[in-house]
C-alpha cells in the first residue's frame, strides 16, 4: 500500500463520491479473472484494489470524526502493525 495513493483516493471520495471506488474494485475483482493475466499484472491489480479500500477505510475514519492525517497514520500503523506479525 501507498499512502500517497491513499491520500489521493480519500480526496475523490470526498469530491466525488465512495461508490466510484466501490465499482472500480469489483471492476478490478472480475478482472482477475481473466486467465490469460501474468503474475505481474495481477500484482498490480491487487495493490490497486489495496490502495482503494485503504481509501475507504480512512475515509469512514474520518467521516467518524478523525483528522485526514490522522486517519492516514493510523491506518498505515495499522497496516505496517499486521505485517510484523
Amino acid at each position: 500500500m501507498k499512502l500517497p495513493v491513499i491520500k489521493h483516493l480519500t480526496n475523490f471520495i470526498e469530491e466525488n463520491d465512495q461508490d466510484y471506488i466501490l465499482e472500480t474494485i469489483e471492476t478490478l475483482e472480475a478482472l482477475t479473472e481473466v486467465p490469460s493475466l501474468k503474475d505481474e499484472e495481477l500484482d498490480v491489480i491487487g495493490e490497486l484494489i489495496s490502495n482503494m479500500y485503504g481509501a475507504i477505510e480512512v475515509d469512514k475514519m474520518v467521516k467518524d470524526g478523525t483528522s485526514k492525517k490522522e486517519a492516514l497514520n493510523t491506518f498505515m500503523k495499522r497496516v505496517l502493525g499486521s505485517i510484523d506479525q
